[in-house]
Parts: structure tokens; C-alpha cells; sequence
């Protein structure tokens, strides 16, 4: 017997997982902002990544009591797949690139390119076969790209760590995407855990890396702490997961293409960085090409 859902009630999920998907579109560009304005202060990536993860895991500490440390029924390989593509390792990898590039380039390098990197996995991996307009999606975005270097002035050149490591990271957050849904944990479970063992390999790395958080100006740390753990870590985790349940992976990722332009705009509005016509269209270009690249047009919508 198929189970049929009623329309009342599919309509206020996806209503759901639409606001869900744009709260996180809108926490992404401020976080990509935040950790350009983190250049000129004393903490660290390592302290950063601190407070990202350890406040929030000990806001969803109880959520381990349903779980546990390392729940057996959502697979070893997914939830090691899980945390690092969202947590610790994440983090360090998308700072090193983030502390080097404009935010209006890694808004199209980073968020913009991660729904490219889960459908190229899909495809290589899992056996998705895209249709023409996912296809033309993918080669707009690597056009984006193009015009993004023609469009960076002199002043704002970009070096490998954006180019390389921008992508990279966010082919670590597509990992974590597909991870996430074998698991089949739910989005605060999930959250729960990802930031539990993201704050433990935090600690173990001061030793190694060092942390400024001691000897930081207290107003620094607490322009941090909203939009690392409050925004990035507990809120954006959440509604990702949430997205992801209630509009299917491949929606979900479809609302990411806005990001880009949030945050190129955000970046001229608060810092002052230089935004000229054919960055625009790099990042329109982008945008448009994760949104198709999705499959969210196509025929059979998810």
C-alpha cells in the first residue's frame, strides 16, 4: 500500500526546508565575511575552530544521550566521512583559503562550488548520471570561475590556496552531505556529534598549533562567538541537516547558489572590497550554474 502525503502537510515541509535552506545561505555569507575580518585580529584559525564547535557541542550535549559517542547503527565509515567533511578538519582547511581570498571569490570558490563537488561524486561514485541542463550547470560554474580571474584586480589577485584549496573544501562538505544521509541520523543528532569530536581534535592540536585565545582582547572574542558558534556552528548546522531531510539533498544544495552574491555583496558593503561588473556576472554566472547543476529544473525535480 503507498503511502500518500497530504498536500497541507507537504507544503508546510517544504516551506520548512526552504527557510531552513536560506537561513543557511544567509549564516554562510556572514561566516565568509567574519573570517576575512579575522586577518587582522590575534586569534587563530585553531581558536576559531574553538569556539565554532565547542560552544555548540556543549548546547547539544544532550543529544549524545540518544546517541552516544560513536553510535554503531550510522556506520564507522560515514561518521569518520561525517566529521570530517563538516567539522574540525573542515574548518582548518576552508580558513587557510578563506584567510587569503576576497569574500566575494571564495563565496563563488567555496559554497558556490560544493554543489558542483556532491553531484561529481554522485556521479563517480554513486552512479548518478546527470541530464543536459545538471551538464550545462557544471560548465557554467567553471566558467563563473574563469570570469572570477578576470575580474580580480591586482589588488585582490588570488593565489593556489584560493583555487585549490577553496574547492577542496568544499568537496569536503559534499562528502559530509552524502555521509550525512547514510547515516540516517537526524539534523541535531548529527550536530551533536560532528562538534563533540570536532572540539576533542581541536584540543589535541594546541599542543601542535598553538592557541591565542588566553591572551585575545575579550571584544575580539566576542565578535566572534555569534557568528562562529552561535551562527556557523550550532544554527547553520542544523538547518543544513534540516534542509536536507525535509527537501532532499538535492534541493537542499540548489539554495547554495545564492551564496555567492550574498556574500560578494556583504564583502563590498562591510569591507570595502572592490567589486567590479565582470566579478558580478562571474558570480551570477555561478550561481546560476550550481542552481541547474543541482538538478532542481530538471525533469522529476529531485
Amino acid at each position: 500500500m503507498t503511502q500518500t502525503i497530504a498536500p497541507d502537510t507537504a507544503i508546510r515541509s517544504t516551506a520548512l526546508g526552504a527557510a531552513a535552506a536560506l537561513s543557511v545561505v544567509a549564516i554562510w555569507a556572514t561566516w565568509l565575511i567574519t573570517m576575512r575580518y579575522s586577518k587582522i585580529g590575534v586569534l587563530t584559525p585553531l581558536d576559531l575552530s574553538l569556539l565554532r564547535f565547542g560552544v555548540p557541542a556543549l548546547v547539544l550535549a544532550p543529544f549524545l544521550r540518544r546517541t552516544g559517542l560513536w553510535p554503531r547503527r550510522a556506520g564507522t565509515v560515514p561518521l569518520v566521512l561525517m566529521i570530517v567533511g563538516a567539522g574540525a578538519p573542515f574548518f582548518q582547511v576552508a580558513a587557510f583559503g578563506l584567510l587569503a581570498t576576497p569574500a566575494s571569490a571564495a563565496g563563488v570558490l567555496l559554497p558556490g562550488t560544493m554543489p558542483l563537488a556532491t553531484a561529481l561524486i554522485g556521479m563517480l561514485i554513486l552512479g548518478e548520471r546527470p541530464d543536459g541542463l545538471r551538464k550545462i550547470g557544471m560548465l557554467s560554474i567553471l566558467l563563473g570561475g574563469l570570469l572570477l580571474l578576470l575580474g580580480t584586480s591586482a589588488e585582490t589577485s588570488l593565489t593556489w590556496r584560493s583555487y585549490l584549496v577553496l574547492p577542496f573544501g568544499a568537496t569536503l562538505w559534499a562528502i559530509y552531505t552524502h555521509a550525512f544521509r547514510k547515516t540516517g541520523l537526524g539534523a541535531f543528532e548529527a550536530g551533536a556529534l560532528i562538534c563533540f569530536w570536532s572540539t576533542v581534535i581541536n584540543l589535541a592540536l594546541i599542543p601542535v598549533l598553538g592557541s591565542n585565545m588566553l591572551v585575545a582582547p575579550a571584544s575580539e572574542i566576542a565578535l566572534q562567538l555569534v557568528p562562529q558558534a552561535l551562527l556557523s556552528g550550532l544554527l547553520a548546522t542544523i538547518f543544513y541537516g534540516s534542509a536536507v531531510r525535509m527537501l532532499g539533498g538535492t534541493k537542499a544544495a540548489a539554495y547554495t547558489a545564492i551564496t555567492p552574491v550574498a556574500a560578494a555583496i556583504g564583502g563590498a558593503l562591510l569591507l570595502g572590497e572592490l567589486v567590479n561588473g565582470v566579478t558580478i556576472t562571474a558570480t551570477v554566472v555561478t550561481a546560476l550554474g550550481v542552481l541547474l547543476s543541482t538538478g532542481l529544473l530538471s525533469r522529476g525535480g529531485r
